[in-house]
């Protein structure tokens, strides 16, 4: 591998995108009207006898929500810390596969926004050397590990080259919010509000920073797929993978939950924002009523401390509901 991201995607295009959201998921500035072009949604609850994903309920209740850490991001929203009480709610243990996202389209013949525009966003280091200058169109201007390449969506995740061989319980990627809630809808399920997805991820734990406690890895075993080394240009793969792993790999939560932390990030309802009351107790809150971007929680293989750590409970940030890149998923509740 290569030492820097100046000798991969940053030599190969002009880093002309913008990266609008996060750079740990860059935002696509997709042109075209999302909302008129997108297929019409199946019914709802049309594919429930075709899945095959577990869901486990939750009891619901009042919890501690946000985090005042101070490694954490403040700008982001993180904090304050604020007291929520959730009705009860069942949740998927795991993270919506290529499989289950394969059966959904198939039986209704869906595309998705990546398909439909004919581009998505991929890390640098997993195209190969020899079809980067082929494969990739432009990258981002302050996060060149970001590729813009053509014909990359949820079938072939690197793009025309690639294919779900060995992946079929791998998270599906590539998948816009749209895309998600559409899947969502179909499956007779919702996506989860911040609320409820935090409290699952808690696993009954108060205020600890992952879903197991506060240390990353305790006695040396790692329990989520992020990055080791150093980002970008070298990733050690300590964990046993570089880039995504099947949705079970690592001990569950608490409450029976599967990589609810790393892997892939994972859309939420809500739209976003940073600004928070801790001087009342929320009930089923669902976020505001309109926005620009939705929220996501968990962050990815791609975290690092050293440039996102991310990978906490509590931490959040958000992309434009149309944007998709190759470490962004999602899991469906279903409310009582």
């Amino acid at each position: 591998m290569e030492d820097s991201t100046a000798k991969s995607c940053g030599d190969l295009k002009r880093n002309s995108v913008k990266p609008d959201g996060c750079c740990c998921t860059p935002s696509a500035q997709r042109e075209g009207d999302v909302e008129a072009s997108l297929p019409s949604h199946p019914d709802a609850g049309s594919g429930i006898a075709s899945l095959k994903s577990a869901m486990i309920s939750l009891p619901g209740g009042s919890f501690l929500m946000g985090t005042d850490y101070d490694k954490g991001f403040p700008a982001d929203g993180e904090g304050p810390v604020r007291k929520v009480t959730l009705s009860p709610f069942q949740i998927d243990t795991c993270a919506v596969t290529n499989e289950e996202f394969a059966a959904f389209a198939e039986t209704t013949g869906y595309r998705t926004d990546a398909e439909r525009f004919g581009w998505s966003f991929v890390f640098w280091a997993h195209i190969p050397v020899e079809l980067r200058a082929k494969l990739v169109e432009d990258t981002v201007a302050s996060a060149p590990w970001w590729c813009k390449v053509s014909g990359a969506n949820w079938r072939q995740p690197e793009g025309l080259h690639s294919d779900l061989a060995n992946r079929a319980g791998h998270p599906v990627v590539h998948v816009s919010w749209n895309d998600a809630a559409a899947y969502a809808r179909w499956a007779g399920k919702s996506l989860p509000t911040e609320a409820q997805w935090e409290y699952a991820a808690r696993g009954g734990l108060e205020q600890k920073l992952y879903p197991w406690g506060d240390e990353l890895t305790p006695g040396g075993e790692h329990r989520c797929n992020v990055w080791q080394g150093t980002f970008p240009s070298e990733d050690t793969a300590e964990d046993g993978y570089a880039g995504t792993c099947p949705v079970d790999t690592f001990p569950p939560n608490g409450y029976g939950l599967y990589c609810i932390t790393g892997n892939v990030w994972e859309w939420c309802a809500d739209w976003f924002r940073t600004a928070f009351r801790a001087d009342r107790v929320l009930c089923d809150p669902k976020g505001p009523a309109t926005g620009q971007t939705r929220v996501m929680k968990g962050g990815s293989f791609l975290c690092h401390a050293s440039y996102c750590n991310r990978y906490r409970v509590a931490a959040r940030t958000s992309n434009t509901p149309d944007s998709s890149t190759s470490n962004l998923g999602f899991r469906c509740v279903r409310n009582n």
